[in-house]
């Protein structure tokens, strides 16, 4: 069929790309390089398809694919976190507390926010898109009041420290944090294959999903919660990336033109691989680190997003 032809194409391509990105201006350097881009690779690798993976089960979810986690809020809270440890503590509690608690305990953070969000958004049948919108909205802007107000109270210098945290990126990444968010994913992945037969069927919608029998409420509630624990490991391990979700799965269902999940999720994830691939060749080669890549992926998602809403706007 055709849209295993092109999920293969896409395989292909992300090998390639990685190849190119792991072997350009090697030199004689290969035990100093190598290692260092194998972590960035494997990084690049688990944010993306954390990414992917959760925005086609938030949007099957929401039966909207304009809708991401990110929108909702999860960057900003993820912000307030980071500003609030340095307003509070100073940037001195950083170096007192080990990564591996330090993204523990994001993490864990932003999935109790998730889950008390998703609560409210859900506690009625039928949430129009405009409300899912607005709260997500309302709660970014009043995250980023909050992270604006402590950034200018602090002092410059650790001002710098905060800053470096407002754009995702994939140097120096602590590899055993990379470990830590690698088994979580896993252990995420193994638990949702018990609900992956259901996406297909709770695409098609609330009331055809319970008339073929699916255990809606149930199967939502936890799916939920793999996206919330998704995006927040994705994001306290590099950083918030607001559009990559919605830029990737978008192009996916237009480029695979299926309905199956299996292959939708799968297309994704390697979309979102060659994506961010692809803008870390160009952040290091083009610009010579002069941006990040979470810059690059932003404004093409931001122009991606006015897009689909002027496209729905048109088609309603």
């Amino acid at each position: 069929m055709a849209y295993k032809r092109k999920t293969i194409y896409l395989a292909v391509f992300a090998l390639a790309l990685i190849a190119t990105f792991m072997l350009i201006n090697v030199g004689s350097n290969w035990g100093y390089v190598i290692p260092r881009r194998v972590t960035k690779v494997l990084a690049i690798m688990l944010t993306g398809s954390a990414i992917a993976f959760s925005t086609v089960v938030f949007q099957t979810i929401t039966n909207n694919r304009i809708l991401t986690p990110s929108i909702l809020g999860l960057d900003s809270l993820y912000m307030l976190i980071q500003t609030s440890v340095i307003f509070l503590l100073g940037s001195s509690a950083l170096t007192m507390v080990s990564k591996n608690m330090h993204f523990i305990i994001t993490v864990m953070v932003m999935v109790l926010f998730s889950g008390l969000l998703y609560k409210f958004m859900f506690r009625r049948d039928q949430q129009n898109i405009y409300f899912l919108l607005l709260i997500g909205i309302i709660l970014g802007t009043l995250f980023q009041s909050l992270t604006t107000f402590m950034e200018v109270l602090i002092d410059p210098n650790e001002f710098m420290i905060v800053q470096d945290r407002m754009f995702a990126s994939f140097n120096n990444i602590n590899t055993d944090v990379l470990l830590i968010a690698g088994i979580l994913i896993v252990a995420v992945t193994l638990y949702f294959l018990k609900f992956m037969k259901y996406l297909d069927v709770i695409s098609l919608g609330r009331d055809q999903a319970v008339n073929l029998g699916v255990p809606y409420d149930y199967v939502v509630k936890r799916l939920l919660i793999i996206v919330a624990i998704l995006i927040s490991i994705s994001t306290a391990l590099v950083g918030p990336i607001t559009f990559l979700g919605l830029l990737v799965v978008n192009v996916t269902y237009q480029f695979l033109r299926t309905y199956r999940h299996s292959y939708l999720i799968g297309g994704s994830m390697l979309i979102a691989i060659i994506a961010l691939v692809g803008g870390q060749l160009i952040v290091e080669r083009v610009f010579t680190f002069s941006t990040t890549i979470s810059v690059i992926i932003n404004f093409i998602g931001g122009v991606y997003f006015i897009y689909l809403l002027l496209k729905e706007n048109k088609s309603w």
